[in-house]
């Protein structure tokens, strides 16, 4: 009985497990967004819910993928890519198109078009603050989150200037947009977002053994041989693209990232990332996929789930900056 038990203590133990164990929870969950409460045919439930699944996937993905990323480029734990400004630029955007092109015109705008406006706008909006601070000002990582910050706070000022300028109508039209939502996700997105994520998350995949050594503090990466500037510039574009795509197919997400990161380092039990990302990943959809399941076919709340996954999240950022605060 001893030795069944220790067996059972070292598997569970073994990271490979750990994970296996998580892609089956997260197999679950899906199957049980696809097949609850169905009323209708097979034929048509399948399909619609499928494309459904297959977008929320994206979204938890994108954003695990991301603030991984980022916390490993900042070593830090508390810190996601929503500190850069990400959410108040685009507010900001979808307040500028509203406000130039009218309620109307904005809202038949041709959803392929608008979707690579944003992701664009974004993901090159981040790029060339990197140029500017790093490869023309010689500046180093912290000066770029505070540049950030400084820029979010300007976007959300020049939001809330906008919204004041709107008629009532456009701004319950724009409100309506500040907020994810995973009910809105336009399926004809799907096929040019999913290319995207496949070729960001291959790339990132490949230097997974790169980013354990970066992990080791930027001084030991580059006396290892490791080019620092030149990851951390390919890095920051690709967390550019994933939060950019997340973020235009279903609106600003914040606290979500560092939940499934954080929770992801302590699950998994290793902090390389051949497990510490597919472990976030997994978690990301649990929670997503399984976390609509509940509310919709389940307990039939008409409420969004992003009310209660940046809920949780918020929750858990705060007990995070408190314990870091008691160190």
């Amino acid at each position: 009985m001893n030795s069944v038990r220790a067996v059972v203590a070292r598997s569970l133990s073994n990271p490979v497990y750990r994970l296996m164990m998580a892609g089956v929870f997260a197999a679950l969950a899906i199957v049980a967004f696809l097949t609850l409460n169905v009323r209708a045919s097979w034929a048509f439930t399948l399909p619609f819910r499928g494309e459904k699944v297959i977008a929320i996937m994206l979204v938890g993905v994108a954003i695990a993928f991301s603030t991984v990323l980022f916390q490993t480029l900042t070593h830090n734990r508390i810190l996601t890519p929503g500190i850069m400004g990400f959410d108040s630029l685009y507010a900001l955007l979808q307040s500028f198109m509203l406000l130039l092109l009218g309620r109307i015109a904005f809202v038949q705008l041709n959803p392929q078009l608008k979707w690579l406006i944003e992701v664009m706008v974004m993901a090159g909006a981040l790029c060339g603050l990197y140029y500017w601070l790093f490869l023309r000002q010689k500046r180093d990582l912290p000066v770029l989150i505070l540049v950030g910050i400084v820029l979010g706070l300007l976007f959300r000022s020049l939001n809330s200037l906008i919204g004041r300028m709107m008629d009532p109508v456009e701004f319950d039209v724009l409100q309506d947009l500040m907020f994810a939502n995973f009910n809105r996700i336009d399926g004809s997105l799907l096929a040019v977002a999913g290319f995207l994520m496949l070729l960001v998350s291959a790339w990132l995949w490949r230097q997974r053994y790169v980013l354990d050594v970066l992990q080791l503090g930027d001084a030991i990466a580059v006396n290892l041989g490791l080019n620092q500037r030149a990851l951390t510039l390919k890095l920051i574009v690709a967390i550019a693209f994933l939060v950019s795509i997340s973020t235009a197919l279903v609106g600003p997400v914040t606290f979500f990232g560092i939940l499934v990161a954080n929770i992801a380092y302590a699950v998994s039990g290793s902090y390389q990332h051949r497990f510490v990302i597919p472990m976030a990943s997994f978690l990301a959809i649990i929670a997503l996929v399984g976390g609509q399941a509940i509310l919709e076919y389940v307990l039939k709340f008409g409420s969004s789930l992003s009310i209660v996954v940046e809920f949780i999240g918020g929750v858990f950022f705060l007990g995070l900056v408190m314990r870091q605060g008691r160190r």
